[in-house]
């Protein structure tokens, strides 16, 4: 049952928790999805069978959570995830992160690395507003952000456009991990498809090169894409976990 928590910045944020045993399981979604997709629900059905703790949320102005997504930015949904976390969970838990949720599972790590027992990215996107929609932006839209404030890009998930704004590029250099030391002391799986049209495979290998960690593998999956949703990518996302619970 969704149940909601309303934090110290004035946000209501929705979240789903099931009980069980530690360390925990916490889902991390992407850029504009929500709770209830099928990574997080195999993820949920998976710890129910196992009797492990398991966490998922809607970032504010994503699904049932308060707010618009174009008012937020990284750092709001980073605040998010420590704040459903801190409050719903006790002693280290596994984070599960995908796409976005990649990077703002970096940034729990180093912000709380004494709450991180370990570290599954399914495509992450580390400093994706600028590694991806500002150095792709051309000079014309890069004016558009700049001057307007937010440009909208087509979707090819939804019939909504991606809205961009400046405040989320802005946010977004103050949030960076790939520029600076990422210390991952603990089990990481890094899960990437080859076929992924909106997270480079190069990503997956540049994040592997600049994390440190004693205990860091990347998995690469042949024509996988970045829904990375078939069932044997859920039954490897299941495996890291257990991986690294182990």
């Amino acid at each position: 049952m969704t149940q909601y928590l309303d934090t110290a910045d004035g946000r209501r944020l929705a979240y789903n928790a099931t009980p069980g045993k530690g360390p925990g399981v916490v889902f991390l979604g992407g850029f504009k999805s929500d709770m209830t997709g099928t990574k997080a629900l195999y993820l949920e059905d998976w710890a129910k069978q196992a009797g492990r703790s398991f966490l998922r949320f809607d970032y504010s102005g994503h699904g049932d959570s308060s707010g618009l997504f174009e008012d937020g930015a990284i750092g709001d949904w980073a605040a998010d995830a420590r704040a459903v976390i801190e409050a719903q969970t006790d002693g280290p838990q596994v984070l599960v992160g995908s796409s976005m949720g990649g990077w703002i599972a970096l940034l729990l790590a180093r912000a709380m690395p004494q709450r991180v027992a370990g570290l599954v990215t399914i495509a992450a996107a580390p400093d994706f507003s600028e590694q991806g929609y500002w150095a792709g932006f051309s000079e014309d839209q890069r004016r558009v952000v700049m001057e307007q404030g937010r440009i909208e890009l087509p979707s090819e998930y939804d019939d909504q456009p991606y809205i961009i704004t400046r405040r989320l590029i802005e946010d977004g250099r103050h949030q960076l991990v790939m520029n600076q030391p990422l210390p991952l002391p603990f089990p990481v799986r890094l899960l990437q498809g080859t076929a992924d049209e909106d997270v480079p495979m190069q990503w997956a290998l540049d994040l592997l090169d600049h994390a440190k960690g004693d205990d860091i593998r990347l998995s690469l999956v042949k024509g996988a894409d970045h829904r990375f949703s078939t069932p044997e990518c859920l039954d490897l996302i299941v495996r890291s976990v257990e991986d690294v619970l182990g």
